[in-house]
């Protein structure tokens, strides 16, 4: 929660929840990449976002370079929120992979989905275009989610995130 004090009202904003996977993370030091990855934390260090993650990030991080890991590390915890990779969010995937969304070898990225979906975040933030940040694939991936009566996912890219919000 974020209390604002503007012109002698005082504003009560809670925080988004924005699962930020792996590939978001790294997106800090790729030049293709940087600017709205930069900004996108900017808006976690300004506590507008709570940074989303789970034990598969942090075991994707493990083989990320040491920068990579060094930065993800330097985040505040009051920035951060880790959620689990349950036994539920591990059968969710296997339907994504099930019901032909992805393939088999895209079953980490279904993990992701599947434990943001459980989870209820505000939504999903990739640079992973092909299996992730797609749209014929967010649209299996919510197809199967309702069908299970799961919440819907807003899945985005950083780029489509920073410079939207409530800036004047």
């Amino acid at each position: 929660m974020l209390v604002v004090l503007k012109e002698g009202i005082i504003f009560v904003l809670m925080r988004q929840r924005f699962y930020i996977d792996t590939s978001v993370i790294g997106g800090i030091f790729d030049t293709e990449f940087e600017l709205e990855t930069t900004l996108l934390f900017e808006k976690v260090k300004l506590g507008q976002i709570i940074c989303v993650y789970s034990g598969l990030t942090e075991s994707e991080l493990s083989n990320a370079p040491e920068r990579v890991k060094d930065f993800f590390l330097s985040l505040n915890n009051d920035w951060k929120e880790k959620i689990e990779v349950t036994p539920e969010a591990i059968q969710l995937a296997q339907t994504y992979v099930s019901e032909k969304v992805v393939g088999e070898t895209s079953f980490d990225d279904c993990i992701h989905i599947a434990v943001a979906t459980l989870s209820k975040v505000d939504l999903l933030v990739s640079w992973n275009f092909k299996h992730i940040v797609n749209v014929y694939r967010i649209r299996g991936y919510n197809s199967v989610n309702l069908r299970l009566g799961y919440p819907s996912l807003n899945i985005h890219s950083p780029k489509e995130i920073v410079g939207y919000g409530n800036e004047e």
